[in-house]
């Protein structure tokens, strides 16, 4: 199948490589060229700008910060909905506004493409492995028509509910996600203050009611786990600004429908307390630092 993979950072690079190691042809863009080089290591070809990408493309996967980006890859007169062939299938798989989400995939099936919103949980390591989880918002035809691709690069595929519905379960992932960082760097920080071994620790309260996502898989202190960012430097991973972003975009979910989530809110002002100081860059678990 040819595909058009727009986005090879941290998540996309290792998504666009499992395409091409099951088969697929895929053309790759992505505005850093050391991200190009090693994408066209791997046997990928890469195009010199979108629309060369996006042509003759059976499907276009884009993977992008934040909903600015988006936006203006879809829309607009240089979008790729005024330039691609409307048989083309579009998956979005960033993390953005659910509104956006909505509004791309509104005006994208009124020039009559079939579009689904596929943001993923996972990290880098999922990425790698092809282990990812997607939360898919979109028509049910145009969800079973991308889960041939979306299984060779994620484990578990599920559908949300209409256009929209996979954004919003990513920022209530995301949410406890990085309210769940902050409580474990806390409780570390606890232990080691009173002269407990972090490792130990780790060990115990993974066995007991306080075990989570970050403490057994992502541990925010560096030397309990290899292979993680904390013992990487925090380099490579899911960055602050991002988790700071998706904390910003459930907040004005949560703003716009006047729900409370005073967590959310307290976490977003931490993580920006830690994007401040100069940490922005950083693995979002570096926020064990946070003084």
């Amino acid at each position: 199948m040819k595909i058009a993979f727009i986005g090879l950072g941290n998540m996309g690079l290792p998504m666009a490589l499992n395409l091409l190691k099951a088969g697929h042809l895929v053309t790759g863009f992505d505005l850093v060229k050391s991200q190009l080089d090693l994408f066209t290591a791997a046997g990928g070809a890469i195009a010199p700008d979108l629309k060369t990408a996006a042509k003759d493309a059976e499907v276009l996967i884009s993977m992008l910060p934040a909903s600015k980006h988006v936006e203006g890859l879809y829309l607009g007169e240089e979008g790729l909905l005024a330039n691609t062939n409307p048989k083309t299938l579009l998956i979005d798989c960033s993390t953005i506004s659910p509104k956006v989400a909505q509004a791309v995939a509104t005006k994208a099936k009124a020039k009559g493409f079939a579009m689904i919103d596929a943001p993923v949980s996972g990290g880098t390591a999922g990425a790698q492995a092809g282990t990812l989880t997607f939360m898919v918002g979109g028509d049910a035809s145009d969800v079973e028509r991308a889960h041939p691709l979306l299984e060779k690069m994620g484990k578990n595929i599920f559908h949300a509910g209409a256009s929209g519905a996979g954004q919003t379960v990513k920022v209530c992932n995301n949410m406890i996600l990085g309210i769940q960082m902050l409580g474990t760097s806390e409780a570390l920080r606890l232990g080691i203050a009173n002269g407990i071994d972090p490792k130990v620790l780790s060990d115990i309260i993974s066995k007991s009611s306080g075990r989570n996502w970050a403490l057994e898989l992502y541990n925010p202190c560096p030397g309990v786990m290899e292979n993680v960012p904390s013992s990487k430097g925090y380099a490579g991973g899911f960055g602050v600004d991002l988790m700071l972003k998706d904390l910003g975009l459930a907040v004005e979910n949560a703003e716009g429908l006047g729900a409370s989530v005073p967590l959310g809110e307290l976490a977003k002002q931490l993580y920006e307390t830690h994007s401040k100081a100069g940490n922005g860059q950083l693995d979002f678990s570096s926020v064990f630092n946070l003084k």
